[in-house]
């Protein structure tokens, strides 16, 4: 029968072979791990080179009232907004036409203060023309209209009214018909009135109170001598009188007589 051969069990020698065989596998797969560490090693810091920031300007935001969860990122027209803006240059045209219009505004102001000027200054040529003109007509109305005689009351009357406008002439005629007519006839009055001479002192006898260049008031010291069968001899009454004259028609006329 054939001869069984049977293996032999591992002995000391090959139990030394496989440990440096073990030894030499578990130094490379260290060997390996190393490598694959620092490729990872690598990989992982070149991410972070690239997302390093770039340089460039510092954009501030300010934060709501309220904060907010995640801070907001700058957008492109916070940089456009910030950055240089063009100066705009109204150029030599633009001048030209800024210079005409302040010329222009100070020409209608220097116009309007000049205007303004000549108004008054015509406005005081006129007053004082009106207070010489007004101040002689009243000084030649006042004796005919507060004078009468009894003789001819008419022909007074008439005289006085022809210095006289508006409601004073109708007042006058129908006081002297209803009142100084009737009174002067029965008693035989006569009135003969002047305007005074100044006085010692050299205080005029008339003077303008008010003036306008149509109307200008008068004060007149006025002497009235009164004859009739009421008074012995003659009545001497040193009188004023207020006198308003009005511009009518290119003349100066008596429009309200007032005894003070």
């Amino acid at each position: 029968m054939p001869k069984t051969t049977t293996g032999r069990a591992p002995g000391p020698g090959t139990r030394r072979t496989m440990t440096a065989a073990a030894r030499a596998a578990a130094k490379r797969a260290e060997r390996g791990h190393r490598e694959a560490g620092a490729a990872t090693s690598i990989d992982e810091r070149a991410p972070r080179r690239a997302e390093r920031p770039l340089a460039g300007r510092t954009v501030l935001v300010q934060a709501p009232k309220h904060g907010w969860d995640d801070p907001p990122e700058p957008s492109a027209e916070s940089f456009e907004e910030d950055g240089p803006q063009e100066r705009s240059d109204p150029g030599p045209g633009g001048h030209g036409k800024l210079l005409t219009a302040v010329l222009a505004v100070l020409l209608v102001v220097g116009l309007a203060a000049l205007a303004a000027l000549g108004w008054q200054y015509r406005e005081g040529r006129l007053t004082e023309t009106a207070r010489t003109e007004a101040l002689a007509a009243a000084r030649k109305a006042a004796p005919v209209v507060l004078s009468y005689d009894y003789r001819h009351l008419e022909k007074d009357f008439s005289r006085a009214r022809a210095h006289l406008t508006g409601d004073f002439r109708d007042e006058y005629g129908k006081t002297t018909k209803t009142v100084v007519a009737p009174t002067a006839e029965k008693y035989h009055g006569i009135v003969k009135a002047r305007v005074a001479a100044p006085g010692s002192g050299g205080a005029p006898a008339a003077s303008v109170v008010s003036a306008s260049p149509d109307k200008v008031v008068v004060l007149l010291f006025v002497n009235q001598v009164t004859e009739s069968t009421q008074v012995s001899g003659s009545r001497v009454d040193q009188n004023r009188v207020r006198m308003t004259m009005d511009r009518t028609g290119g003349e100066w006329k008596v429009s309200a007589v007032d005894a003070l």
